[in-house]
């Protein structure tokens, strides 16, 4: 590849890392409006929405999706040592914690 191609494929990857990052922050927003109408399948189609976002921002910065995967599950661990309040009060970061070790059976 030109040294001329290499600028034209840079200037692009910057130019999709920003259009995914806006795409995140209206995802979030689509989020909260969805939280105040109380719609279930809004809610979840913008948080699948704003999962996969991430992971396409995620290789588009050089972190491969078993990367993140891995540092997900890290996070998830140490927040469970750290006794997390979301952990003490509900347990989800275990629930998530064995269903991310169920699907990988």
């Amino acid at each position: 590849m030109s040294v001329f191609n290499q600028g034209i494929d840079i200037a692009r990857n910057i130019r999709v890392i920003e259009w995914l990052k806006s795409e995140l922050v209206g995802t979030v927003a689509a989020l909260f409006k969805a939280m105040l109408k109380n719609s279930e399948e809004s809610i979840e189609d913008a948080l699948a929405s704003i999962i996969v976002t991430v992971y396409v921002i995620a290789r588009r910065l050089g972190v491969g999706f078993a990367q993140l995967d891995v540092r997900v599950e890290s996070k998830i661990r140490n927040a469970i040592k750290e006794k997390h309040e979301v952990e003490d009060w509900y347990g989800d970061l275990t629930s998530f914690l064995r269903y991310i070790g169920d699907k990988k059976r």
